[in-house]
């Protein structure tokens, strides 16, 4: 056989059948056999070949003769000359084996040449000549390419060299019922496959395919590879769950899913089960029958998996019949729906962190490990959250694989593998040096859901093992305290409702919670347990605790770059660039794990944000652990604008782009501490190069270029040894050496490489985005696959790659922020269902809340997408009107559309725009006449007062004034001085004010407790502060009267009670 890109038989033949192992002086080989694991043994000695003579030759001999030969293990033990007798002498005689010996003379035997043997009895072997089989890339674990494992490699085996007969034993051997067809798989052409050169005879009753007699291939061409395809066990899967991580267990049987009746199913068999779906860990089993009847069709059997880590079919079900199931023996479960991380050596809930990569475990480095990552984990094993991460070596010892990946997670991602994850350059660590966590444990645990922290967001109680959530209509500080206390987050700063789109609709666990605000835990209070209870009467409710400060980077093509943002009650804003310096961005990427600060930017350099300023004047020495710890003025004191916003560039910030070729050719360069380097290609394979064009969105092909046709660099060589596989779509993913500026010997070791894909030209905006250093959020957003620019799948770019939005909540108020920032006017309509086609890549976002007034997407309250809840038939999509209309936004990266562009302006819209006019004129004429006669009936009555009208003063004026020396002003009632806007106390910050807590005063205006002053944006003119006076309280509503006062419940939180700062 010749096919291209294999070895010829020939070759192969001469090189197989020298098979033979040196151990000192002495050899072995097997010799006169039908392939080159099987034939008569030999044995070189002295310089001298001979035989072995045995009467009593059984399998445990010939077991140590096969793995000495690296043949497997043995099939069969011949004597008498099976394969012809030898010549020379008989060197060993009455060999006695155990069968785990490395070597044949190292048996009990009696002495080098003790007894002169006739050659007629001469022994042999037939050994497997491989270790293992299986069916690989087909629907279920029965079906698939039939591969075969040498040594460590597995092996292709060809469509002409096995038969039905073989096919039978195969399935038998994978516990897969019966053969059902054998096909012509995949077409090898040129590849580079390695391919099992021997044909199969079987019988059909043979136990184990190694056991068939084989018979080297001469003649037959290997054209295609052999799908097998098995009638029997073909796996199980959850049915009508709400994700494809929870439901009914469904076996597949005999070609017939069918539910699945086990009276002995328990939490251990849902457990395996759920990790064997790479769905996590098993939550709960849900009591009877949560998740439907099924189909009809049942199966009754018992399922057992004893083996950690082993494949399915490892975790045999024994079928007993297909009867009706007995109530409550339907096994259900719900998984997590998160892979791939377990804590070992500890208890269920502590003890050492492993991650898997493929089938292998390994620790990580404690260096980089904090309390957020921590607590992702925790809350993905249902162990509540994290409560220490310093354990010493109590859950560690010497030996282990170490991974490299750093994880930087923000602490409110459902799986640790939805955080930002680097591992590429990243310095390995000895395995006493690796992450531990101690987690606070499930019994009576509360959490807090869908905030921005752990400490802030929906409340949500664990009890008997599920978690519920908490409903209330006298919801209060006190209550939030408690809570507070409990999450060990700190003091309680509001207690809100939920908005009507937010409110859940799962189990309930608490209702009417009233706390005296001394209680160590919730369900110390007077509670009511009231799953038994109707839901949708009270409402969901929730806390923001102090400790949910927080802080990113924002607009930055990674998570080390970008525009400084701080959580702080409730509301993200920015922080103002005066004297803003590299101490004061030290801090900020010590505090994010980015290493240290390589530039402070100022003037906006990653876009003007939005909303809240929250400090300015920040003064660190650079050794604070925290920004907030540093000097600055009060929270939100500042005399900004958000053209003043700050940033950083850390020395964790990493890029990629290609150099001196086009845009997807050319010799690769990594930007790190800084500095554009080249990367060594020392054992780079094509993989490799094939992940990087993926990374840069050049296609899914790519190949390393050797004739370094895109010149030599210059600067550093910062990596080398990268390994890629399957499974990293970001080189970021990718195993690698440290970070080394002389990675490289010489300069021919630079990776040149060529992609066989063109980045997209969806839109010019978004051509640049994933190769800067610095994005905006227009260049971070697209529409894809409509007709023109303006309608099509809403895509935005997030950690390196483009991804879809779920249509979950999806709506015109979304649609309208999207438009407006793409430059496209208003939204026609929101679409759901993957109305322009399903994406591809990940689904970033689901359950987007935009009111429609936002400037960008990325001001939305939005939740990432966890679990398997949304699939790309669901992406989300815009249809534009096309008409760019003049708005009050001054944000510098909304794009001007050409003058050519086709406008799309139906005859009902300008109808609307004219008869819209018209009204405004006569509403302008009739509120003149009435203003008129309300003064002629005052007379001379009328009198200022600085606070019962609007008074304005020009900001740019004020803010010239504090630029020249005015830092603190003073409140005047005669002149309208600068305050800032306040958290808690302005319009924009989404809540709407029940009561104020007593002890609430504005830090910023000392004795004005009883007359509070607050600047609130005037809406119609972004350049203007009106003053009003916010000394009112609002009673709180009862549920007859915000149901008789709709519009109290369009607020984005129904807020409660609020502390002071």
């Amino acid at each position: 056989m010749a096919t291209t890109g294999h070895l010829s038989t020939p070759v192969l033949w001469l090189l197989l059948l020298s098979i033979q192992v040196s151990l000192g002086d002495d050899e072995l080989r097997l010799t006169n056999g039908t392939g080159p694991c099987s034939g008569r043994v030999e044995i070189k000695h002295k310089e001298e070949w001979g035989t072995v003579c045995d009467g009593d030759w059984n399998i445990k001999d010939a077991e140590v003769v096969c793995k000495q030969v690296g043949c497997g293990s043995a099939v069969q033990a011949l004597n008498r000359a099976p394969f012809g007798e030898g010549s020379g002498k008989t060197w060993l005689y009455r060999v006695d084996c155990r069968g785990d010996e490395s070597a044949l003379w190292d048996c009990p035997h009696t002495g080098w040449d003790a007894f002169t043997c006739p050659h007629y009895f001469d022994v042999g072997v037939i050994c497997s000549g491989f270790s293992r089989l299986r069916l690989d890339g087909g629907d279920t674990a029965c079906s698939g390419h039939l591969k075969v494992k040498q040594a460590e490699t597995w092996s292709t085996v060809c469509y002409s060299h096995i038969d039905f007969s073989a096919a039978s034993v195969i399935c038998n051997e994978l516990k897969c019922g019966h053969a059902v067809d054998i096909m012509r798989g995949f077409h090898f052409g040129n590849s580079h496959e390695l391919i099992w050169q021997e044909e199969f005879h079987c019988v059909g009753n043979e136990n184990h395919l190694a056991h068939c007699p084989r018979m080297l291939d001469h003649i037959k061409a290997c054209s295609h590879d052999a799908y097998v395809l098995c009638s029997g066990y073909g796996g199980y899967r959850l049915a009508n769950g709400s994700t494809t991580c929870s439901g009914r267990v469904e076996l597949l049987h005999g070609g017939l899913w069918g539910t699945f009746c086990d009276y002995l199913w328990n939490f251990s068999a849902a457990n395996a089960l759920c990790q064997h779906l790479d769905c996590g860990i098993a939550l709960s089993i849900p009591a009877g029958q949560s998740f439907g009847k099924g189909n009809g069709s049942v199966w009754n059997g018992t399922f057992s998996c004893n083996k950690e880590g082993s494949h399915l079919r490892e975790c045999p079900v024994n079928v007993l019949s297909q009867n009706e199931c007995p109530a409550g023996n339907e096994a259900r479960v719900v998984c997590s729906g998160c892979p791939g991380s377990r804590l070992v050596n500890g208890t269920t809930c502590s003890g050492r962190v492993e991650i898997r990569h493929g089938d292998t475990w390994g620790r990580i480095c404690r260096s980089q490990w904090n309390l957020q990552d921590a607590s992702v984990l925790c809350h993905q094993l249902n162990c509540g959250y994290a409560k220490s991460i310093e354990t010493g070596d109590l859950f560690v010892d010497g030996n282990g694989f170490v991974w490299r990946d750093v994880f930087h997670c923000e602490g409110t991602e459902s799986c640790l593998w939805d955080c930002a994850r680097v591992a590429l350059g990243n310095p390995t660590c000895s395995a006493r040096e690796t992450a531990t966590v101690v987690c606070s444990g499930l019994p009576d645990s509360l959490r807090l859901s869908d905030g921005e922290s752990r400490c802030d967001g929906r409340v949500e109680i664990s009890l008997h093992g599920m978690w519920g959530r908490v409903l209330d209509d006298d919801w209060n500080i006190k209550d939030a305290t408690v809570v507070c206390r409990q999450l060990q987050c700190g003091i309680a700063k509001k207690a809100y409702y939920l908005p009507r789109s937010e409110r859940g609709i799962g189990l309930v666990g608490l209702r009417s919670v009233q706390c005296d605000g001394n209680e160590t835990q919730l369900v110390f209070c007077k509670t009511s347990h009231s799953q038994a209870l109707p839901t949708g009467v009270a409402e969901d409710v929730g806390v923001i605790c102090s400790e949910s400060k927080k802080i990113r980077l924002v607009n930055g093509t990674q998570h080390c770059a970008g525009r400084v943002e701080l959580y702080h009650d409730g509301i993200w804003g920015t922080i103002c660039d005066d004297n803003w310096d590299l101490s004061d961005a030290n801090v900020v990427c010590k505090q994010l794990g980015c290493g240290y600060a390589i530039k402070a930017f100022v003037s906006a350099h990653y876009g003007e944000g939005s909303g809240q300023i929250w400090l300015d004047d920040v003064n660190c020495t650079g050794a604070e652990s925290g920004l907030w710890a540093c000097p600055s003025r009060a929270w939100g004191q500042h005399n900004c604008q958000h053209k003043e916003d700050a940033g950083v560039l850390c020395s964790e910030f990493l890029d990629l782009r290609l150099v001196n070729g086009n845009d997807c050719a050319g010799r690769l360069e990594v930007f790190y501490n800084g500095t554009w380097g080249s990367i060594c290609s020392n054992h780079m394979s094509q993989l490799t190069a094939i992940t990087a064009c993926k990374h840069l969105n050049c296609g899914d092909g790519g190949e390393i270029d050797k004739d370094f046709k895109y010149g030599r660099g210059s600067g550093p060589t910062w990596l080398d040894h990268i390994d890629c596989n399957k499974q990293h779509s970001s080189l970021w993913h990718c195993q690698s050496d440290p970070w080394d500026p002389q990675s490289c010997d010489n300069r021919a070791e630079e990776t040149h490489i060529s992609c066989t894909g063109r980045k997209g030209t969806a839109t010019p905006a978004t051509a640049e985005c994933p190769n800067s250093t610095s994005c905006s959020d227009r260049e971070k957003l697209r529409v894809v696959g409509g007709e023109d620019v303006c309608s099509g799948r809403v895509e935005i770019w997030n950690q390196g790659s483009w991804g879809t939005i779920c249509d979950d909540s999806w709506d015109i108020a979304d649609a309208n922020v999207v438009c407006r920032q793409l430059g496209c006017g208003s939204a026609v309509s929101a679409l759901s269902e993957a109305a322009f086609g399903e994406g591809t890549g990940p689904i970033w976002l689901e359950k987007i809340h935009c009111k429609g007034t936002e400037l960008s997407l990325w001001d939305c309250p939005s939740k990432p997408l966890f679990g398997k809840n949304c699939d790309h038939k669901e992406d989300a999509a815009v249809d534009c009107s096309g008409v760019t209309g003049t708005t009050s936004s001054t944000r510098a990266d909304l794009p001007h559309q050409p003058e050519t562009q086709n406008v799309k302006i139906s005859a009902p819209v300008i109808v609307c725009v004219i008869l819209g006019a018209l009204l405004c004129l006569v509403l302008a004429i009739l509120a003149g006449q009435i203003r008129s006669a309300r003064a002629q009936k005052r007379g001379s009555r009328v009198s200022y007062d600085p606070f019962s009208e609007a008074v304005y003063e020009d900001i740019d004026y004020n803010l010239m004034r504090e630029k020249q020396g005015m830092t603190h002003p003073s409140v005047n009632t005669s002149i309208i001085p600068e305050v800032p806007l306040l958290p808690g106390n302005t319009l924009e910050d989404g809540y709407d004010d029940v009561t104020e807590d007593p002890r609430s005063k504005d830090a910023s205006l000392p004795g004005k407790n009883e007359q509070e002053i607050i600047g609130v944006l005037d809406k119609s003119d972004g350049n203007r502060y009106s003053w009003t006076d916010s000394n009112v309280s609002r009673n709180r509503t009862s549920e007859t009267q915000r149901d008789s006062f709709p519009g109290l419940e369009d607020t984005v939180y129904d807020d409660i009670e609020e502390t002071g700062p």
